[in-house]
C-alpha cells in the first residue's frame, strides 16, 4: 500500500539515500554516457559507435563475448537443472556434503577456476604432461573459446542448481503421483512437467549466469589467449598504455549496459508470462535408487560436482609443493605461504578492511532501504528501490571505468584511495542485502510496530529495538552472500587499485600473470579458505543448506 511522502525522520533519510545514490551511481553513469558521445574536442559525435561497429575486430569481440555466454548459459542449464531433479528426486548418498561442494565451487572466484585448469591441462599442466608421457596423447586444447566455456559452466552451473532446487521444492507431491498414474515418468515427466512448472526460475538463472559470464573478466584473461571478450576489451581500452583510449571505451561500455538492460527486459517480460504461483503441501518425497538407473545418477552427480571441484583441490595442493616461478618440483614446503605473506600480506589486510567498511555501510542502508521499500511505500522509495537494483545488470568493469573517469578529478578526487574501492563494492553488492532484507521483511506483520508505537515508544526506536532484531537473520544472511562475492571480486578492483590499495584477489591475478604460481596458489588458498567459512557460517546461521543469490 502506497502512502504520502512526509519530511519525517524517514524521509529526510530518503533524501540522503537519493542523494548518494545520485552522487556514486547516476552521476558516474550519466558521465560515462557524456564521455561516450563527446570527443576530446567538446563536439558531439558518434564517432566512438561508429568505430565500434564498423570494424570487424570490435564487432567481432561483441559476438564472441556473446557466443560465449550464449553457450555458458546453455551448458549451466544442461548441467544444473537435471542435477537439481535428481536431488530432489532421489536419495543421493552423500546429498549433504556434495551440496557443500556446489555451493563453495559456486562461491569461488572464476579466474581461479580457469587458473586451476591451466595447471591441470595446461601446456605444462599435470594431466597434460601425463597424458604425453604415458600414452603419447597431446593434450586437450584448454585455451580459448573452449576454456573460457569449460571454467564458466563448472563455476555458474551451481546456480542453475540452487535456483531451480528451490523451485522443485514448492511442486506437490500429489503433480507427481498424477503423472506417474497417467503414464507419465521419467524423462518423459522431467520435460513435459517439471521443466514447464519450474520454468520462470530456469528463466532467472539463465539471467543470472548470462550476466555473471558476460562480465567476467578474469577468466578470458588467464585462459583466452586471444579470444576477445567485452571486459577485456573494455579493460584494454581504458587501460593501453599507449592506445588507451577513455571516449571509446566509455562507448563500449554503455553498449554492454544496453545489452545486459535488453537481456533483462527480456527475462522479466517472459517470466511476468510464465509466472504462477505453487504451494507444495505435501514436498516431494526422495526416492531410493536401485539398479543401473542408480549407479547411471549417482555417477552423474559425482562426475559433476567433482569436475568443479577438484581444479580448487589441485590447487590448495600445489600451494604446498616446492616450486621456482612456473615449474612445481618435488618435495613440500611452506615456502609460497611465508612469501605470500611477507610480500602480499598487506592486500589481505586490505580485503579485510575494504570488505569489511563495504560490509557495514551495506547493512546499514540495505535495512534502511527494504524498510522504507515495504514500509513506506511511495514514488520516492520506489525510486530508490529501482535505482539499489541497477548495478546488478551493470558488468563491473564498466562501473570501475564510470567511477575512475569521474572521481578522477574535481570537485571530487577519491581514485586511488580505499573509499573509491569501498564505494564501488557498496554499490555494486548492496543489492543482494537489500533483497535478503525486504524478505525476511514482508513477513514480520506491521502490528508489532504499530504497538509499540502506540504504547509511546519513537518510530525510530521501534526501527531499532523492534524491527532490526526481528530482521537479523535475513540482513545477516544477505551480508555474509555480500560478504563472499566481495572478497572475490575483480572486474572492478582490477580496475580501481593502486598499490596502496591491491587486493587479494588482484594479487593472485597478477601473480599468475608473473608466473609465480606458488604464491598465487597459496593466495588462492587463503581466499578459498574465507569463502568456505563463510559460506558454513551463513549455513549455520540460516539454518539452510541453499543459497542463492
Amino acid at each position: 500500500m502506497k502512502s504520502k511522502f512526509k519530511l519525517d525522520v524517514w524521509g529526510y533519510i530518503t533524501i540522503a539515500l537519493l542523494g548518494a545514490y545520485a552522487i556514486f551511481l547516476l552521476y558516474p553513469m550519466l558521465n560515462l554516457l557524456r564521455r561516450s558521445v563527446y570527443g576530446p574536442d567538446g563536439v558531439f559525435t558518434l564517432g566512438y559507435f561508429s568505430k565500434f561497429f564498423g570494424k570487424k575486430y570490435y564487432f567481432g569481440t561483441l559476438l564472441n563475448s556473446l557466443k560465449v555466454t550464449l553457450c555458458t548459459t546453455v551448458t549451466t542449464l544442461l548441467l544444473g537443472a537435471p542435477l537439481a531433479y535428481f536431488f530432489t528426486m532421489y536419495k543421493i548418498r552423500g546429498n549433504g556434503v556434495l551440496r557443500i561442494l556446489i555451493i563453495l565451487s559456486s562461491m569461488s572466484a572464476p579466474f581461479i577456476g580457469a587458473y586451476s585448469w591451466i595447471l591441470l591441462m595446461g601446456r605444462s599442466g599435470v594431466v597434460t604432461t601425463f597424458l604425453k608421457d604415458t600414452f603419447n596423447i597431446q593434450g586437450i586444447n584448454i585455451y580459448g573459446f573452449v576454456g573460457i566455456l569449460v571454467v564458466l559452466t563448472l563455476q555458474l552451473y551451481p546456480l542453475v542448481f540452487l535456483y531451480v532446487s528451490g523451485a522443485l521444492k514448492n511442486i506437490d507431491q500429489s503433480l507427481m503421483e498424477a503423472s506417474l498414474n497417467l503414464g507419465c515418468s521419467g524423462v518423459k515427466r522431467f520435460f513435459s512437467l517439471i521443466i514447464p512448472l519450474v520454468m520462470p526460475t530456469i528463466l532467472a538463472s539463465s539471467l543470472l549466469v548470462f550476466m555473471r559470464a558476460l562480465a567476467d573478466f578474469g577468466t578470458p584473461m588467464l585462459i583466452g589467449e586471444g579470444y576477445r571478450t567485452f571486459p577485456v576489451l573494455i579493460y584494454n581500452e581504458f587501460m593501453g598504455e599507449v592506445s588507451g583510449d577513455d571516449g571509446f571505451a566509455a562507448a563500449i561500455s554503455i553498449i554492454a549496459i544496453i545489452i545486459t538492460a535488453l537481456i533483462f527486459m527480456a527475462q522479466k517480460h517472459a517470466s511476468n508470462k510464465l509466472a504462477f504461483t505453487m504451494n507444495a503441501l505435501h514436498p516431494i518425497e526422495p526416492k531410493e535408487l536401485k539398479g543401473v538407473r542408480g549407479v547411471l545418477i549417482h555417477l552423474y552427480s559425482y562426475l559433476v560436482v567433482g569436475l568443479s571441484i577438484v581444479p580448487q583441490c589441485y590447487v590448495i595442493y600445489t600451494s604446498f609443493l616446492k616450486t621456482e616461478g612456473l615449474v612445481f618440483k618435488d618435495g613440500y614446503w611452506l615456502g609460497s605461504y611465508r612469501t605470500a605473506f611477507s610480500k602480499m600480506g598487506s592486500s589481505i589486510v586490505n580485503t579485510f578492511v575494504i570488505a569489511g567498511s563495504a560490509l557495514v555501510v551495506i547493512i546499514l542502508m540495505a535495512v534502511l532501504i527494504a524498510y522504507l521499500a515495504v514500509r513506506r511505500r511511495n514514488a520516492a522509495t520506489n525510486t530508490m528501490d529501482l535505482i539499489s537494483m541497477m548495478p546488478y545488470i551493470i558488468p563491473g568493469s564498466v562501473i570501475g571505468i564510470a567511477m575512475l573517469i569521474c572521481f578522477n578529478r574535481p570537485p571530487l578526487i577519491i581514485s586511488g584511495t580505499f573509499l573509491i574501492m569501498i564505494v564501488a563494492l557498496v554499490i555494486r553488492r548492496l543489492p543482494y542485502t537489500i533483497r535478503s532484507s525486504v524478505a525476511i521483511l514482508q513477513q514480520i506483520p506491521i502490528t508489532i510496530e504499530e504497538a509499540s508505537i502506540s504504547l509511546g515508544t519513537s518510530k525510530m526506536k521501534t526501527f531499532f529495538a523492534i524491527t532490526i532484531p526481528m530482521m537479523a537473520n535475513g540482513i545477516v544472511s544477505g551480508a555474509i552472500l555480500s560478504w563472499v562475492t566481495m572478497i572475490t571480486e575483480l572486474s572492478t578492483a582490477i580496475i580501481l587499485y593502486t598499490g596502496k590499495t591491491k587486493t587479494l584477489t588482484v594479487s593472485i591475478y597478477t601473480e599468475v600473470i608473473r608466473g609465480n604460481y606458488g604464491v598465487a596458489a597459496a593466495l588462492s588458498t587463503v581466499l578459498t579458505s574465507l569463502t568456505a567459512l563463510s559460506i558454513l557460517i551463513f549455513m549455520r546461521i540460516s539454518k539452510s543448506k541453499d543459497i542463492t543469490m
